[in-house]
């Protein structure tokens, strides 16, 4: 397995982050409730900038809140040996093989979860 990812490396490869205050303003939520969010997996997290600030993908959201076919995707990689970061890294890094062009996160928006989540899978083998 690689090694996880330094908080820059991961930084510029998301690129779009949002704060769990942000989160909360954005879907009117209360700052506990946004943490929640965290906690219950729905959405994973890293420290960023100088400050090590808590924040989360933009593109784990979309208009209504977490993307909700994550979750599963999340448990995959999770259950594959990954950690937080790595599992952030390996849904954001480009992969030529997907039937989309991109990462695998751009898969997720263009509906190809099933596909996303058999290729997670191998991970845990």
């Amino acid at each position: 397995m690689t090694p996880p990812p330094t908080g820059d490396a991961l930084e510029t490869l998301v690129a779009d982050w949002l704060t769990v205050p942000e989160v909360a303003d954005r879907f009117s939520l209360r700052l506990s409730a946004a943490r929640q969010l965290i906690v219950d997996r729905e959405v994973l997290s890293s420290r960023i900038g100088a400050g090590k600030v808590v924040a989360i993908p933009t593109r784990f959201f979309d208009e209504d809140g977490p993307r909700p076919e994550l979750r599963g995707t999340f448990t995959v990689l999770a259950d594959g040996g990954l950690r937080d970061d790595e599992i952030i890294e390996w849904l954001f890094t480009p992969d030529p093989t997907l039937p989309v062009e991109g990462a695998p996160i751009d898969a997720i928006w263009a509906g190809h979860k099933t596909e996303v989540r058999r290729r997670a899978m191998e991970i845990a083998l």
